[in-house]
């Protein structure tokens, strides 16, 4: 499951997975991004608030995330990683190497940076 707002004033899909993540969640956040895409353009940022990372339902699952990064990844200036997981210290390694956007890691109490540098001007 995941919990997600997109902050159409800034453009700013901030994403937090409250589950183990299942297709028909990427479905759903593809339902409101894609129309914000297509009337306005690129989101200025992501969220992605991880307290920690709570797997996939199911293959199906892994693949439908695996393409809706694939799809939406161009779309995406910046990505912040707010979590105090291991995952943060590599993240921004390496998504690098499969994403257009910037990476920046933050730990769990920096959620106000966070926001604060996608939103801000390059």
């Amino acid at each position: 499951m995941i919990d997600f707002t997109l902050d159409q004033q800034n453009a700013v899909l901030q994403v937090r997975p409250t589950g183990p993540l299942c297709a028909q969640d990427f479905d759903q956040i593809a339902a409101v991004v894609d129309p914000f895409i297509e009337k306005n353009g690129n989101l200025h940022g992501l969220i992605l608030e991880i307290p920690h990372f709570p797997g996939w339902e199911n293959l199906g699952a892994a693949m439908r995330h695996f393409r809706f990064v694939r799809d939406h990844h161009k779309n995406v200036r910046k990505i912040a990683v707010v979590t105090d997981t291991a995952l943060g210290a590599i993240a921004e390694h390496i998504t690098a190497h499969f994403v257009a956007a910037q990476v920046k890691h933050f730990p769990a109490a920096q959620l106000d940076a966070a926001r604060a540098w996608v939103i801000a001007a390059e």
